[in-house]
């Protein structure tokens, strides 16, 4: 469910729509089980202190953990393995907030040690892409460490630090939290907030990330991402900061958004090009790192500033995009294709003629034995899910057997009606065969789970219960997710640290219906 900015939030909100500071309506006026980065013991010498704290977020610690907060619980859940990178909009948080918020909560769960922010300039004018030289980024909720990487960064053509620039100071720069450096003294990330606003969000979702701030200039995407991609592994997130289409009327912003996260999702730099985003530069830098690494994007969020206050006439663009690294999927995608069409068929024939469909001439990886769980959700809500963990004959015949149990026999809900056949979404989920996972103790069990990753088969005493590999969306947090699943057992929670415990692992290759269709387009 899409969240909404809280009248306190917009009053505290002191940008305007979209993200330059500029234009009518848009200046401000004040108001678990992870690996964590190691320790330092000196303190930050170079701290670079909030610039838009109580203008584009709130500049009140409390007040704005707590928007933080809210904002991220009515985040809609994404399964998204592998997370690689983000597309997050930049202008004030109770305009662009709940997207922002639904990309940041793929973060959760994840052990992410350092946050790479590709941002772009919006009141600096310099040559290359300008990494911060400073220690920390100070903001309401504490200091946000830079990494290490920024030094080695710093020296990598077209890379800089401290460069010499043209600034034109914001409109609002006398309303900033602290005192204004000395004239001839601004640097490219002294006012830019394309950052900035980025840091809160991760200072919650990713405890202890170290981040390293990237301010782009006149610079080449290409070259950008080159020198980016040796220095990025799996414990580190990308996100390239952007609002999308500016200042059009409802209608032609969305239409003009459309255009260009269609560009955007096909990874295709050229269309990119000609698309209108404030941080054009830093996505197409991330389009040719997704090209380079074998990343795919997923859409999570789409709207814009109209959607927030209602006014449409004049309007800004903002999105969140996830990019991942595809697993070694088993299907092609006219297999998948014909799963969501045989479950659609059985779903739509045992809610009316109580039949089974009649399966001719199957692709021959669904003859073989296989384990599935069939999926149906309605309006974005589970509305059924039926499923086998132990292979047991043909996988078209799971499906056909688990579809229509999810329709009909799961016993959380009430049967579907011919009604709501066109209303639900299908989703199927292929299984490995389960594989015990050996732990000396609950702490050892928490540290070998991977989130987002491992479908967990849990045997405590003579119960037994599964939570596929996509719950971790909802429960990302490792000890949750286990309490949760003791209880899913009926056991109490926390009975999974127990001696009588016993733990299996499986993986899934999962389809559906939007996403498949959305590909094949």
């Amino acid at each position: 469910m899409a969240a909404r900015a809280s009248a306190a939030v917009l009053a505290l909100a002191l940008s305007g729509l979209g993200c330059s500071g500029r234009g009518e309506g848009e200046r401000p006026t004040a108001a678990n089980g992870k690996t964590q980065p190691p320790p330092t013991n000196a303190s930050p010498q170079r701290v670079r202190p909030p610039a838009v704290a109580g203008l584009f977020y709130p500049g009140e610690p409390r007040q704005l953990s707590k928007v933080l907060e809210g904002l991220l619980e009515h985040a809609p859940s994404h399964y998204i393995p592998r997370l690689r990178a983000l597309i997050c909009p930049h202008a004030g948080y109770p305009y662009s907030g709940a997207t922002a918020a639904a990309a940041y909560a793929t973060l959760a769960g994840r052990d992410v040690q350092t946050a790479i922010i590709l941002a772009p300039s919006h009141y600096a004018a310099f040559s290359g892409a300008c990494v911060s030289s400073t220690d920390a980024y100070s903001t309401p909720l504490g200091l946000a460490l830079i990494s290490d990487k920024a030094k080695t960064l710093g020296s990598t053509r077209p890379f800089v630090t401290d460069p010499k620039c043209y600034v034109e100071r914001p409109a609002w720069w006398r309303q900033a939290p602290g005192p204004a450096p000395e004239p001839g003294r601004d640097t490219p990330e002294t006012w830019e907030h394309s950052a900035e606003v980025q840091v809160p969000f991760l200072q919650k979702v990713a405890k202890g990330c170290r981040i390293l701030p990237v301010i782009f200039g006149e610079t080449d995407p290409e070259a950008v991402a080159q020198a980016l991609a040796p220095i990025i592994d799996e414990k580190t997130i990308v996100v390239a900061s952007s609002d999308l289409s500016h200042y059009h009327s409802y209608a032609a912003a969305r239409e003009l958004d459309s255009r260009c996260l269609s560009a955007i999702l096909a990874l295709d730099m050229a269309k990119m090009k000609d698309q209108e985003a404030c941080g054009k530069s830093p996505i197409l830098a991330l389009l040719h790192l997704a090209r380079l690494k074998g990343w795919k994007a997923q859409l999570l969020d789409a709207r814009n500033s109209g959607d927030a206050t209602g006014e449409k006439e004049r309007v800004v663009g903002y999105a969140g995009v996830a990019f991942y690294s595809p697993g070694k999927d088993e299907f092609a995608a006219s297999d998948r294709q014909f799963m969501l069409e045989l479950a659609r068929k059985t779903v739509a024939s045992a809610v009316t003629t109580n039949l089974e469909p009649e399966v001719k001439n199957p692709p021959e990886k669904t003859t073989r034995k296989g384990a599935c769980f069939v999926t149906l959700t309605k309006a974005g809500t589970l509305r059924g899910c039926i499923g086998n963990l132990i292979a047991q004959g043909p996988l078209y015949q799971a499906i056909i057997d688990n579809a229509r149990g999810a329709a009909l026999r799961d016993p959380r809900f009430p049967p579907v009606s011919p009604g709501e056949v066109n209303e639900v979404k299908i989703e199927v989920s292929v299984l490995s065969e389960p594989q015990p996972l050996p732990f000396k103790s609950p702490d050892d069990l928490l540290g070998k789970l991977k989130p987002f990753e491992d479908g967990v088969l849990l045997r405590i005493g003579g119960r037994t219960a599964t939570f596929l590999p996509q719950v971790w969306a909802q429960l990302p947090d490792k000890v949750d997710f286990l309490d949760h699943l003791a209880q899913k057992a009926g056991c109490e929670r926390g009975a999974w640290r127990g001696k009588e415990t016993s733990v299996s692992i499986y993986h899934v290759e999962c389809f559906e219906e939007d996403a498949e269709a959305a590909a094949k387009n």
